[in-house]
């Protein structure tokens, strides 16, 4: 997962699929939400971030990643 904020264009996105071709991308109100072939999400986009997050939506990540065994 890559997260980037571009501020001049104010555009905040989170990448969940490197490298997947996007074939399909929706917006709805401002957030644009793309998929692959398979229909999996490779990215969304928040357009006008600061506007609805902070100045810098960077300064919102807490990250926690939680890792848990699968069942035997």
């Amino acid at each position: 997962m890559k997260i980037e904020y571009d501020p001049a264009h104010d555009l905040l996105n989170i990448e969940f699929l490197s490298g997947e071709a996007i074939s399909e991308s929706v917006e709805l109100d401002g957030i644009v939400i793309d998929y692959s072939k398979g229909g999996g999400i490779v990215a969304i986009e928040i357009l006008d971030a600061s506007k609805r997050t902070t100045k810098n939506p960077l300064d919102l990540i807490d990250l926690s990643i939680v890792k848990e065994k699968a069942a035997a």
